[in-house]
């Protein structure tokens, strides 16, 4: 790949930033869930999935794992999750002009 082509691939990334904890909580939904079950067989505290959802904490390494072992879904696409949602909100905030 040229560099040409690489500039080119980084502009053209999404400004669509996703909350994990939306997709968490809509799997817990389809899973007929709650986040105390939720917290229980992963064994984080129930604050914590709280504000997993809530935006306010992001999705660890160890929790992924956590979430991957009691749902089924992979932790790196956790992983991932949290990280490109990290990632599109820090280009969102370059993007906004200084005051």
């Amino acid at each position: 790949m040229t560099n040409h082509m690489a500039t080119r691939a980084v502009q053209r990334s999404s400004d669509l930033a996703i909350l994990p904890g939306e997709l968490l909580e809509e799997e817990l939904v389809v899973r007929g869930m709650t986040q105390k079950d939720l917290s229980r067989e992963t064994g984080r505290p129930a604050r914590a999935i709280s504000e997993i959802i809530r935006g306010k904490k992001r999705i660890t390494p160890e929790t992924a794992v956590d979430l991957e072992r009691v749902l089924g879904t992979p932790a790196s696409f956790w992983l991932k999750l949290e990280s490109n949602f990290q990632l599109t909100m820090a280009r969102l905030r370059r993007q906004q002009p200084s005051r």
